[in-house]
């Protein structure tokens, strides 16, 4: 017992003294998106505000491919020093690990989950053309015509083509699924009559929304958006228990030591309560997440893999 209380001190001793000399050097923020998304701004956003509180560079480092999961691995392989973050997000965290036959990290046991940065709302979104003014009006129509309805999303395993998936299993419906490379083509297909409906991030919505290009008919979060607060949810509208929402926070490898993660943590949940920081996430759509700590974050990690686990398997989504 002496020996492991030792041992303990020690530990804990050593983790203090990575704290008080992190960081000696430059930061690496991985990003593992290509340049231009959602994702990529908000890191380098991010990565400004640290580099001026930190007094260190902190280098943005796209690193695109496999969904994500290329540069997660690259973080997760990483030295355990709180030099290498990585964006982590909904993809690649709680979707990727049953969307892909085999993946190259564990996102429970081989990251240490720092704080979630954003929470974006999905909406879903229908062509003026077609005849649902509400979400009954298109379970009804969905039931008419079943095979019959189009709906669009990003990609495969993406929470838009996941929303559609969990429409159909809780209205009993079948809607055929249109994978494109990213919202923007699915959108414009739906706006030229292509394809139905989607199920899209509101930050990529909202202005097609605004200007009455789509009709909007529901979020998918369990509470109305900020954004469109006269816009029921798909829990109000029937189904009970809808909750979906696209989120990314930071990550770095799991045996970074403890005290350095809780210094990087809150660094970072300064750098997010900046006014100008929280003006230009509203921007994009950004709804203020509630979780902030490591434990908070790590826990809703383990709460969405399980939900995202079950989805993707009944849905029978694959990305291989």
């Amino acid at each position: 017992m002496r020996r492991l209380l030792i041992l303990v001190l020690l530990s804990a001793a050593s983790s203090h003294a990575a704290a008080q000399s992190w960081p000696s050097k430059p930061l690496r923020l991985i990003v593992p998106y290509a340049a231009g998304g959602p994702v990529d701004i908000s890191a380098r956003l991010l990565a400004a505000k640290l580099q001026e509180s930190l007094g260190q560079p902190v280098l943005p480092d796209n690193r695109p491919g496999a969904g994500g999961n290329i540069g997660v691995d690259l973080t997760a392989k990483s030295a355990p020093d709180g030099y290498t973050l990585v964006m982590s997000a909904i993809a690649t965290l709680a979707i990727n690990p049953s969307l892909y036959a085999s993946l190259p990290y564990d996102p429970l046991k081989d990251l240490r989950h720092v704080t979630l940065l954003v929470q974006v709302p999905n909406v879903l979104i229908v062509a003026n053309d077609l005849p649902a003014k509400n979400v009954r009006d298109l379970i009804a129509l969905a039931r008419e015509r079943p095979g019959k309805l189009d709906f669009g999303s990003g990609s495969t395993g993406s929470t838009g083509h996941l929303a559609g998936e969990m429409f159909k299993m809780m209205t009993g419906t079948y809607m055929v699924h249109i994978p494109y490379k990213g919202s923007a083509p699915a959108l414009a297909d739906m706006m030229g009559g292509r394809i139905h409906l989607m199920f899209d991030n509101l930050a990529s919505a909202l202005p097609s929304i605004k200007s009455e290009k789509v009709r909007a008919l529901a979020m998918t979060t369990k509470t109305r958006s900020s954004f469109l607060p006269g816009l029921p949810t798909l829990d109000e509208s029937g189904l009970k228990g809808f909750d979906m929402t696209t989120w990314w926070g930071v990550s770095v490898a799991a045996k970074t030591p403890p005290a350095v993660v809780e210094r990087l943590s809150a660094e970072i949940l300064k750098a997010m309560d900046a006014p100008d920081m929280k003006e230009r996430l509203r921007g994009m759509g950004s709804e203020a997440p509630a979780v902030r700590s490591p434990e908070q974050f790590a826990a809703f990690v383990a709460s969405e893999l399980k939900t995202y686990t079950e989805l993707v398997k009944r849905s029978g989504a694959r990305a291989d």
